[in-house]
């Protein structure tokens, strides 16, 4: 017998997340990525990007453990920016 129920291509949406909620969830998630990813390349420590970003190092340390729920958007772009990248929004047909 299979339990399984099809993905729907966006885990926030299989969790029950509204579609626009998980849209930004989505956001959220990739920007936090690809901003770990970074601090990793760079090899920082916590304390040097903290100091590059702007932040308190407890902030760098929610970043880099994942809690995504301490971070807004907003946040997580100003922060791509202060590291030097250009953030960029595409919209794609659903």
């Amino acid at each position: 017998m299979n339990d399984s129920t099809p993905s729907s291509g966006n885990v926030f949406v299989d969790l029950g997340f509204s579609p626009e909620e998980a849209a930004l969830m989505t956001m959220r998630a990739k920007l936090m990525t690809d901003l770990r990813d970074l601090l990793s390349e760079r090899g920082w420590t916590q304390a040097q990007a903290a100091a590059a970003l702007g932040v308190s190092q407890s902030r760098i340390s929610d970043l880099v453990r994942g809690k995504w729920q301490q971070f807004s958007l907003d946040m997580l772009v100003t922060l791509a920016v202060r590291a030097g990248r250009r953030v960029q929004v595409e919209l794609a047909p659903a």
